[in-house]
């Protein structure tokens, strides 16, 4: 009785979800941690598709002790979580944001001086060469394990002093939520979006692991940079694209522009 309730229940869920998909457009999976990830959806949602969130990554605040303020000339971030894992202390300071919506971020958690590179980790170690003093006190540059190395080292080189201190960490998820693995095996998955590289590589070991890799053919993988869609060497997608700009506005144009979403769904331009 139990195995049958089950089944009848995937199967419920499988109907809804084809009833979705039919109702809003191509199906398009979500690999970013949350709370990255409903926002994500929300815009593809009002773009006309039908996004199903797959989280690779969990994020997990660290504990680390930090400068004092007051002896730091500003603060270096490289991604969303980086910033919000500082503590109100630190808000006074300058902060360079690798890109528009890590700014964004910033912002909302108080910081008042924020500069955006508008691009990558070069862009934002010349964003501080231009707008901060070498000589001047350290710089922080909160990352997460393994991270940030290049960056400080790209600095140290133009003869800043960087503290860099691991603040959060992105463990990654080994499974697929159920409605993303049901959607890849029914053939229903027409993209899947990737924002970074650990989330790329932890989707391509769990598809292999599942036996899912024959269900890509007909997927689209569209990466935030080529240094993502790196992860994803050895996959059979269809295609695997990387937008022109590292942020999100320029996977979701990509994502509007393909050939196969012409004519599909709402608003896509």
């Amino acid at each position: 009785m139990a195995r049958g309730g089950a089944s009848e229940k995937r199967e419920v869920a499988s109907d809804r979800d084809r009833h979705l998909g039919a109702q809003c457009g191509p199906c398009v999976l979500v690999t970013r941690p949350e709370p990255d990830a409903l926002a994500t959806t929300a815009l593809l949602r009002a773009r006309g598709f039908h996004p199903l969130t797959a989280p690779m990554l969990r994020i997990v605040p660290l504990a680390a002790r930090l400068p004092p303020a007051d002896r730091l000339q500003a603060v270096l971030a490289g991604s969303l979580n980086a910033v919000r894992t500082l503590p109100a202390s630190h808000r006074d300071l300058p902060l360079l944001a690798v890109g528009d919506a890590t700014a964004e971020e910033a912002r909302r958690q108080g910081f008042r001086a924020v500069h955006s590179a508008s691009g990558d980790a070069a862009a934002l170690a010349a964003l501080a060469a231009r707008i901060l003093e070498p000589a001047g006190n350290p710089l922080l540059l909160p990352t997460r394990p393994g991270e940030g190395l290049r960056l400080a080292a790209d600095l140290r080189l133009r003869g800043f002093r960087v503290l860099r201190r691991v603040t959060y960490d992105a463990v990654p998820v080994p499974v697929l939520s159920f409605e993303a693995e049901a959607a890849l095996r029914e053939g229903r998955v027409a993209a899947v979006l990737f924002f970074s590289a650990s989330a790329a590589r932890v989707f391509a070991r769990v598809v292999r692991k599942r036996g899912l890799e024959g269900q890509l053919a007909r997927v689209e993988a569209i990466a935030i940079s080529n240094a993502v869609a790196s992860g994803l060497t050895g996959l059979a997608f269809r295609r695997i694209r990387s937008a022109p700009r590292p942020n999100q506005d320029s996977v979701l144009a990509l994502l509007a522009a393909s050939c196969d979403f012409q004519g599909r769904g709402k608003g896509l331009g």
